[in-house]
């Protein structure tokens, strides 16, 4: 199978909403007037950010899912994207089930793939998203303001406690361990709560490299810091990670380790005045999507910006890093 014939049999199709499609040297988008484009990239590589057992059909929909990811913290509509491809084989078996994993969820949020490359290699998963926002309504790290409230959406730390069953430090029961690999291999972007949170958050990112790194980013960009109460975030973890506590192979550290710190998320968090509460209760509830309220912020005083406190208000004394390539 030739390259061009591989992109004809798997990744051609119509494209209602651009003026060109896959097939010539540009994509042409036509954005609704008077809205701005949103536009981001991500790059899987294999051994890296994936497992090379994870299915074919997964790695397609998360390929995309962490692409609608940052547009769901921008607040941004998807319209299109591209995909950069690199396979070590033209495999049909292969293709065909990661066409599908991807182009579904393309189609869930009416995302029309529009261009991009194959090349023989490694392999490798690059998709450059497309959306669109209203001028001024874009969801932006800088607007914080002192005394907002801080909200995550969803659960943390289910990513990074199947990746611990996979690297064999973790045993969990068939049923948990299969909740939580989907949340590892099959994320679900926010894209909804992010539309619906347009003009009542103040501030929004998502959760990729973990909630402390990527808040990190939002208090850098706002120059102010923030408390975080460690015991509502610890909570937020999906329920299957509550079966490890009565084998006792799992302690509050290892629960504070992955859900502050352990990635690959792919929620939202954002912040929004106390006088929103209701508001965000609303956006939440339109999304069909929880979200917890799990801290405030404050003046920025001192390295680092973020503050952990018990359920009595007392300092978590214990330092947390989030992921970091290169590091």
């Amino acid at each position: 199978m030739g390259e061009f014939d591989l992109i004809r049999r798997y990744f051609t199709r119509p494209t209602p909403r651009a003026v060109l499609g896959v097939g010539d040297d540009c994509a042409l988008l036509q954005p609704r007037p008077g809205m701005q484009l949103a536009i981001s990239s991500d790059m899987l590589v294999e051994g890296r950010h994936f497992l090379s057992t994870v299915s074919p059909a997964a790695l397609g929909h998360k390929a995309l899912a962490v692409n609608l990811s940052d547009l769901a913290a921008c607040g941004a509509q998807p319209l299109a994207f591209t995909l950069a491809l690199a396979l070590p084989r033209a495999d049909a078996t292969w293709l065909e089930p990661f066409a599908h994993g991807l182009l579904a969820l393309a189609d869930a949020h009416g995302c029309e793939l529009v261009g991009g490359d194959t090349t023989q290699g490694p392999l490798n998963i690059c998709i450059t998203v497309f959306g669109e926002v209203p001028p001024g309504q874009a969801l932006l790290r800088s607007g914080a303001q002192v005394g907002d409230d801080l909200y995550v959406s969803g659960t943390l730390g289910d990513a990074r406690l199947a990746l611990e069953v996979f690297r064999g430090t973790v045993s969990l029961p068939e049923a948990a361990f299969a909740q939580a690999r989907t949340r590892l291999e099959r994320p679900t972007p926010r894209v909804n709560l992010g539309l619906a949170l347009r003009g009542v958050a103040t501030a929004a990112a998502d959760i990729s490299d973990g909630l402390l790194g990527d808040l990190g980013h939002i208090l850098q960009a706002s120059g102010v810091g923030a408390v975080v109460d460690t015991s509502i975030a610890i909570t937020l973890i999906a329920a299957c990670a509550g079966s490890t506590c009565v084998n006792g192979q799992f302690y509050t550290e290892k629960y504070l380790d992955y859900v502050l710190a352990g990635g690959d998320d792919y929620e939202l968090v954002f912040t929004a005045p106390p006088s929103a509460r209701g508001a965000v209760a609303a956006a939440a509830a339109q999304a069909e999507t929880p979200v917890a309220r799990i801290g405030q912020i404050e003046t920025r005083s001192g390295h680092p910006p973020i503050r952990l406190v018990d359920a009595q208000g007392d300092p978590v004394l214990r330092t947390f890093a989030g992921f970091d390539h290169f590091a």
